[in-house]
Formats: structure tokens, C-alpha cells, sequence
């Protein structure tokens, strides 16, 4: 993959921009991985390792005896515990894959992995394009469902909420979160990359799930991205507040497709909240590759219907490891009132943002079918698992050919209310999906 520094005069490609937004939030740290044609692996953070703790001495010796020698006399630091099992090492300027090459020569394939960097936008794009306009007054689409909801908690670690859309969407009301902030300056109010993102997300989980209370954390806060052990330590932190849901719209690929070494750490805490449920998009690659989190089988893992409804999105990440599709084309809700700079092709120039877009992205799928699981936790008196078998299990019997199982807006998980979803705004989808 030539890099945009040898680019020359061509146009940046979508992963170019996206690598260097990214690599310009972590500086020093930035790490890439590429396949033999050239073509990108997997993200990572420079200096550190993950290693399961009892391999965290032979790891040391290893490393020590195989040293290249400029990088003779740097120390080998277990830096930070992170859950039970697991601890960041830190290697110095070492490089990072040559040592788990090394690694799984002597100790075995999964002993260390590195440090992933996970994006909401990124390389793996997720969402799939840039948000676009809408004509004065658009409203939701999928718009809210009948009132629901009531009683249950969808946690959202994302990019934060932008200032006053909880007051300025009646859907939003009551959504709280850390600020995504806007760039002031002149009198112009400029929308960052990234910026709107976990806005938008809550906004497509409350027409689901109305009556929920919505938190949105804003951890997602470099360029979109953050280090694996920084989101797990972070979703630790959310499944303290014992939601139903937790809405998760990122990921990323790894090193040898391997499971995120943090994140089967974090699954020892995770099981002991039995109530919640963890729901990740499936990534928008158009590939079978797992993207982790979503592919481990504790995870709701949510790819793209396209506009239709009778297909899956063209950009949809797809595979056994998916669980449910869901509408996530050209959806409608909540935007940054401000001027955003297309950075994408084959987007140019700059559009005047008034506080809804259209966008596209398995990121929106995701709290669709969180905000369906949190309705449906109100209708039954289920908990955050219990429903989401149950919705899976009725989006397997209602499965499109082609596709795999699906799930509506405004589904309820039995099959002779499923025409409830025509309370969605009438809109194509509904006609689409509901026979309206």
C-alpha cells in the first residue's frame, strides 16, 4: 500500500486518509502492520505489548535473549494490570511484531498479541461513508416506535454527545453523555471528523427504544480511535452502571484474525453481570475477516441491510460469526449544526450541517437492534441476554435469503406483531419491511 507521503499528485484513497487522521492523533505511537501485497493488516500501538500474566517472565527472558542490538539494554516493564490474566508490557522501541513473531515461535500463537487500535471510523470503515445532507426538517428514519423502553439503560461508548441535541431532537430528550465538542472560531462553527457519530447512535436507539435512559461516553476521542486496553478499562468502567445494553459501534481487525487478547480478559467481569448484553457492529469491509469485538460469541454481532431490505449492504461485513442484519443504509437522525469538510472520495468540498444527516455504516445497525433489545427487555421482563436470544431467535425465522437473519425496526420478536414496526414514520422502510 503506498502511503500518502509517496502518493505523489493522484488523490488520497478513503484508508490513506483515514491512516494518516489516525496516525496524526497518536503521533509516535502509530503503529501499522502490511500484509505481503501491501495491503494493511491490523493497527497497533508502538512500545507495548499484551501478555497473559502467567507467561509474563519467560516473556521477559525471551525478548531479552533475542534482542537486535540496537535494542540491547531497554527493560521490559508489565505496566498496567488490566482485568485478571492480562497486563500491558511495555517493550521500549522494539518492534512490535518481529517480538510476537519471536513469541509465538517459542511460547506459543496467542501467549502475546499487540496493543489494537480500534476506530469507529477507520481503515475497517465503520460507518461505511461520510454523512450527508437532508432537506430542512428531515425527520428520524427509522423514526420512533411505539413508546417503549421504560426502565432500561443503553450505555454508549462512542464519541461523546454534541452539546444541546438532547434538547434540540424531542427524541433525544433526557440522553446524557460526555460533549463531543464542535471547533468555534469567527462566528463559524466547524464539525470535526468524527464529530456526531455517538449523537447519532443514541439517536437511533431511542426510536427504538423511546422511554430508555441513553448515556454516551466519549471515549473514542482520538480521531475516532483508542488503544485496546484503554476500551477495555473503559467498557470496565461502563458495566459498573449495570445497563441492559451496551452499544458498541467500533472494532477493528487483529494480528492472525486472533480474538482481542484484552477483551477475553474483560469477559471475566462481563460474566458476572448476567443482566447485560454486549452489541457491536460487524465492521464494513465487505469481508468474511472477523472484526473483534463483534465476532466473539459473547457479542451480538449486527451487519447492514441495505435501503431495500431485501439485501445485505453492499459495504456489510458477513460470515458465520455475524448473528443479525438490520437496516443500516441511509439512515436518518441526529447531526452537528456546523460546516463539515468532505475529506473522502467521492465526496468534495463542504456541506452546512442543521442538525440531522443521512449516513450509512454496520455503527448504525448496532443500536438499532440495542434499542429493539432494550424495548423488548420492557415488554417482557427479560434481562439484556434473555431478549437478545429471543429477538435472534425470531430474526433466524425470519430470515432473507441471501442475507441471513434479520431484524425490523420496531420489531418485537413475535412474528404476528411484526407489522408494529409501520409505526416508524411510514417511510420506505416500513412500506419496505411491513407491508404498510
Amino acid at each position: 500500500m503506498e502511503s500518502s507521503e509517496t502518493a505523489g499528485e493522484r488523490p488520497l484513497t478513503k484508508l490513506e486518509i483515514q491512516l494518516d487522521l489516525i496516525e496524526g492523533a497518536f503521533g509516535e505511537s502509530f503503529g501499522k502492520k502490511l500484509f505481503d501485497d501491501g495491503t494493511l493488516d491490523y493497527l497497533y500501538v508502538r512500545g507495548v505489548i499484551l501478555v497473559r500474566d502467567a507467561y509474563l517472565a519467560e516473556v521477559a527472558r525471551l525478548l531479552e535473549e533475542e534482542d537486535e542490538p540496537g535494542e540491547r539494554g531497554q527493560e521490559f516493564v508489565a505496566a498496567e494490570g488490566l482485568l485478571p490474566g492480562v497486563s500491558l508490557f511495555s517493550v521500549g522501541a522494539r518492534d512490535v511484531p518481529r517480538l510476537l513473531d519471536k513469541i509465538d515461535a517459542r511460547l506459543g500463537v496467542g501467549v502475546a498479541t499487540p496493543d489494537h487500535i480500534l476506530s469507529v471510523t477507520p481503515v475497517w470503515a465503520c460507518p461505511a461513508a461520510e454523512p450527508e445532507g437532508v432537506p430542512d426538517g428531515a425527520l428520524p428514519d427509522p423514526g420512533p416506535c411505539a413508546g417503549s423502553g421504560s426502565g432500561t439503560f443503553i450505555y454508549v461508548p462512542d464519541t461523546g454527545l454534541l452539546d444541546g441535541a438532547a434538547a434540540g431532537h424531542s427524541w433525544l430528550a433526557g440522553v446524557t453523555g460526555t460533549v463531543d465538542p464542535l471547533l468555534h472560531e469567527g462566528g463559524v462553527t466547524t464539525i470535526p471528523d468524527y464529530a456526531g457519530h455517538g449523537t447519532f447512535i443514541a439517536g437511533v436507539a431511542r426510536c427504538m427504544a423511546p422511554a430508555a435512559k441513553v448515556v454516551v461516553a466519549r471515549d473514542f476521542n482520538k480521531a475516532g480511535a483508542i488503544a485496546e486496553h484503554q476500551i477495555v478499562l473503559r467498557l470496565r468502567e461502563g458495566l459498573s452502571l449495570a445497563p441492559d445494553v451496551i452499544s458498541l459501534s467500533a472494532g477493528g481487525a487483529t494480528r492472525k484474525d486472533l480474538p482481542l487478547l484484552g477483551f477475553e480478559a474483560f469477559w471475566e467481569g462481563y460474566r458476572h453481570y448476567q443482566g447485560t448484553v454486549l452489541v457491536a457492529s460487524a465492521g464494513n469491509n465487505s469481508s468474511r475477516r472477523p472484526f473483534w469485538p463483534a465476532a466473539f460469541p459473547h457479542v451480538v454481532a449486527v451487519g447492514a441491510l441495505a435501503a431495500t431490505g431485501r439485501a445485505r449492504a453492499h459495504f456489510s461485513d458477513h460470515g458465520p460469526w455475524v448473528d443479525v442484519y438490520a437496516p443500516g443504509e441511509d439512515l436518518v437522525n441526529a447531526y452537528a449544526h456546523g460546516i463539515y469538510h468532505y475529506r473522502e472520495p467521492p465526496n468534495t468540498g463542504s456541506h452546512h450541517f442543521h442538525g440531522m444527516a443521512r449516513w450509512s455504516g454496520t455503527s448504525f445497525a448496532a443500536p438499532l437492534v440495542a434499542g429493539l433489545i432494550a424495548a423488548r427487555i420492557t415488554r417482557t421482563g427479560e434481562n439484556g441476554r434473555q431478549a437478545a436470544g429471543s429477538l435472534l431467535a425470531e430474526a433466524r425465522a425470519q430470515h432473507v435469503p441471501g442475507v441471513g437473519p434479520v431484524l425490523w425496526p420496531c420489531d418485537t420478536g413475535e412474528r404476528d406483531d411484526r407489522l408494529a414496526c409501520c409505526c416508524c414514520g411510514g417511510g420506505h422502510r416500513a412500506a419496505g419491511h411491513c407491508r404498510c
